[in-house]
């Protein structure tokens, strides 16, 4: 029996790592061709470096934003499609849209495949993982049109029926997915600052997309069950589970935080907030707070940001959404176990708690080294770019870039077009480990037991901390 539960690890430590090369393989490939599409004279109105084509199809795939041309005014239609089936793509994710694939021609998804799926999405158990991949195309479509719906209410009146509805439903996309990329022009959402539609819109695809689907399906469930059971909301929230509660809460505390911090940081900045009135201010205020979460979109100039606006909303960016969904960063539940195992030491308590229930110390493991590697990829990506760039570049302004493509936000200080080849190729290997990084370390490190554990033999010894 011993040998065959490790057989068994040794079997799941291998599916791991080969969803891992699926993933990025399959991540790499999407870009690789969405560069060459886009690269192709029938995408662009003038000429285009190859260069380019690269960085806007990795920012694109990796659903960040950051770019090196202006989208509205390079491409054509053809090149906007291209870009659009790209941030979809990214959005969703390449297995989730292989498996979309597969079930457009009826084929039969084999177990192995089942397998990866329920790898790819850290499914706690393969059945019922395929019916899980089309509730999340499902609620991705619906969401999306819904906000395209909204859109609409603007952009058909202001652009007319048949480019209305185009640019709703790219701009519906590109928020749900997290992108951040818009075909409007050169400044994002900013000539839409004190539109009520335009912001609440955004700002509830941001929101949606980026709380994780496994949240909604959790939420879902227990709305039904409160229904079936007719008990009222009462005892809802307890029945959801800790995943949810503890995303749900940690994304109202950092919207609030970032919201507050913004507000009054910003709140005599003339070449932001400061020329508008209370109601204007606030609303812009929300907005920033809710796209720093990987959106990318921006109704405010981030290059006029105040030295300590930029750094407290790169840490925002680093955070991200939530696991599940279309966010990147480390992720808001990441961040809240870190905390509660913090305060869990401090009160000098042994087992990380929270809402009555014990996270494992495999579970706060995995969230440590997905904080430490993604902190390690931030550093030396900023290191690299000032070690490139000329000294002339604000520090603050570099850490902004670095922390938007690590955390996948798109949201810029005007600096990414006007680096250098080298330092773009710096943002786009980070855009492509912000994107697969999270992942990519459960798959690696979760549940994966090192050799040593199985020998008690080794001696312990403590060392000095702090």
């Amino acid at each position: 029996m011993r040998h065959v539960r490790i057989k068994n690890k040794n079997n799941n430590k291998n599916m791991r790592w080969n969803t891992l090369r699926v993933t990025a393989a399959g991540f790499f490939g999407v870009i690789f061709l969405g560069a060459l599409l886009l690269y192709l004279p029938i995408s662009n109105r003038e000429p285009i470096a190859f260069a380019d084509a690269m960085f806007t199809s990795v920012t694109s795939v990796c659903v960040t934003g950051l770019v090196t041309i202006t989208p509205a005014t390079q491409f054509t239609l053809f090149g906007k499609v291209v870009l659009l089936i790209l941030i979809q793509i990214g959005g969703l994710g390449v297995i989730a849209c292989a498996a979309l694939f597969f079930l457009l021609l009826r084929r039969r998804i084999t177990l192995r495949e089942r397998v990866v799926l329920q790898e790819a999405y850290g499914a706690q158990r393969l059945g019922g993982i395929v019916g899980m991949v089309k509730k999340v195309i499902i609620g991705t479509l619906a969401v999306e049109g819904g906000g395209a719906v909204l859109y609409a209410f603007q952009f058909v009146p202001e652009y007319g029926a048949l480019r209305g509805i185009w640019y709703s439903v790219f701009h519906a996309i590109s928020a749900f997915c997290n992108a951040g990329i818009d075909i409007l022009g050169d400044n994002s959402l900013a000539s839409y600052v004190t539109n009520p539609v335009i912001n609440v819109t955004t700002i509830l695809l941001i929101i949606l997309s980026g709380i994780g689907f496994t949240v909604w399906f959790d939420v879902l469930d227990n709305i039904r069950e409160s229904v079936r059971r007719e008990d009222g909301m009462g005892r809802y929230f307890p029945r959801l589970k800790l995943h949810t509660k503890l995303a749900v809460v940690t994304t109202l505390i950092l919207i609030a935080a970032g919201t507050v911090f913004i507000f009054f940081a910003e709140y005599q900045n003339p070449d932001t907030i400061g020329n508008m009135n209370l109601g204007h201010k606030l609303q812009a205020s929300v907005f920033q707070s809710v796209t720093t979460r990987t959106a990318g979109f921006y109704t405010v100039p981030q290059g006029a940001l105040h030295t300590e606006s930029k750094l407290f909303c790169s840490i925002l960016m680093f955070i991200g959404g939530s696991p599940g969904g279309t966010a990147g960063g480390v992720k808001t539940t990441t961040l809240a176990m870190l905390f509660l195992a913090c305060l869990t030491f401090v009160r000098g308590g042994n087992d990380t708690e929270c809402m009555g229930r014990r996270i494992s110390v495999a579970n706060f493991r995995t969230g440590f080294c997905v904080v430490m590697v993604a902190f390690t990829v931030f550093i030396t990506g900023t290191i690299a770019v000032l070690f490139i760039e000329p000294d002339s570049i604000p520090l603050a302004d570099i850490i902004y870039e670095t922390a938007s493509a690590v955390g996948t936000v798109g949201l810029t200080a005007d600096l990414t077009p006007h680096l250098c080849r080298t330092s773009q190729v710096i943002l786009m290997i980070m855009m492509y480990i912000g994107r697969l990084g999270p992942l990519s370390l459960v798959l690696t490190f979760a549940g994966k037991t090192h050799p040593r554990d199985k020998i008690r033999s080794l001696p312990q010894e403590q060392i000095m901390v702090g």
